[in-house]
């Protein structure tokens, strides 16, 4: 059941949480946006740079939220700290462990949606982001061999830029070697769409480039051709695609499938780690950021919790990056890495709130 003062205290700590996130992600986005005109040619636009920041924003606000979250409820918490609204509640005989429950409720609901859009948004979002680049790349002939992947079947080099969430493939790179290992064919296609009927891709506006007798060049253009591989769309949507930017599913499914083929999975289980734990990310921050309030932060300004705030959800995501490639160094458990920072940031609010009673 709800209280008045429950939806009291979830509408100072949803609109904080809500003009923090706004804030961080606004200028991210204007950053990347104009990282992006750096790029800008006559086939990547200024209007494609600014359809790909805005498709990249919802994987920003995805990765931003456990902060945003710990500044907002810093913001909202303290104005009513600082309002002694909370000294009021706690004189009327609410208990401390009540204020927590009422602060949880709405932080529930975000690490709620924050696991659901991990599935469905914005892995679509970010893979169309990558699509609109990598198209417009295509145009242009340039290929960033940064992005999308390589893949290696026999006599074969395959580079693919990138792949569209309905399936297409762009940028597609292939160098033909004889058997002793010299370039004969290299040709590179704008499209590709995967033909169930014929196990294939069908490659569309092709321009070959194929050495006759180590003497001459000879170039044509081709408006499809069919590319005969074992690699189906799933398998591609997986090379190109990195883990961070997979939904819950696709790397689950996917991690199993390494482990039976006795491959490391290792990158893939710290990112599907990382997505399933992360509500649990969002409201260990949050209860550091309610101890805070009752306890060191109490009477500070609103600025000093800012940077209170900004500092420790730094220190949780950096303890986070380093523990990633740590697990695949020193060989610990991929759980164990994604699941540390956040027992110890409970650990934290917990000793914090323990002092404070």
């Amino acid at each position: 059941m709800i209280s008045r003062i429950d939806r009291y205290i979830a509408v100072h700590i949803l609109s904080a949480i809500a003009v923090v996130l706004l804030i961080i992600v606004g200028l991210m986005g204007i950053s990347l946006y104009l990282d992006e005109l750096s790029e800008v040619d006559k086939h990547y636009t200024s209007g494609a740079a600014f359809r790909y920041t805005l498709l990249s924003l919802p994987g920003l606000a995805y990765q931003l939220l456990p902060l945003s979250a710990l500044v907002g409820t810093l913001i909202g918490m303290g104005v009513l700290a600082s309002n002694s609204e909370l000294t009021v509640m706690r004189a009327a005989g609410v208990s401390m462990s009540r204020l927590i429950l009422s602060v949880a409720k709405p932080v529930s609901l975000i690490a709620f949606i924050a696991l659901m859009t991990s599935q469905l948004g914005v892995p679509e979002s970010q893979q169309s982001a990558r699509a609109i680049k990598a198209s417009a790349q295509s145009e242009s002939g340039r290929i960033n061999n940064g992005d999308g992947g390589w893949y290696r079947q026999p006599g074969e080099y395959i580079h693919v830029s990138a792949i569209t969430p309905d399936g297409q493939i762009l940028g597609v790179t292939r160098h033909q070697f004889d058997s002793e290992l010299r370039l004969n064919q290299t040709s590179f296609a704008k499209s590709g769409y995967y033909s169930e009927e014929r196990q294939g891709w069908l490659l569309n506006d092709v321009e070959v480039t194929a050495l006759i007798n180590d003497q001459r060049i000879e170039k044509k253009h081709l408006d499809e051709a069919f590319w005969s591989t074992e690699l189906t769309e799933e398998m591609l949507r997986v090379i190109l695609v990195p883990p961070v930017e997979l939904p819950i599913s696709g790397l689950s499914s996917y991690s199993s499938y390494l482990d039976d083929q006795g491959v490391d999975s290792t990158s893939y289980e710290l990112a599907l780690w990382n997505k399933l734990l992360q509500p649990f990310s969002i409201i260990a921050l949050v209860m550091i950021g309610v101890a805070f309030i009752f306890g060191p932060l109490r009477g500070v300004t609103v600025g000093q919790r800012i940077i209170t705030g900004v500092v420790i959800g730094l220190v949780f995501k950096f303890s986070q990056d380093l523990l990633a490639p740590a697990s695949q160094v020193l060989g610990f458990s991929p759980l164990l890495a994604a699941l540390l920072p956040i027992a110890i940031s409970f650990a934290i609010a917990l000793w914090l709130l323990a002092r404070v009673r």
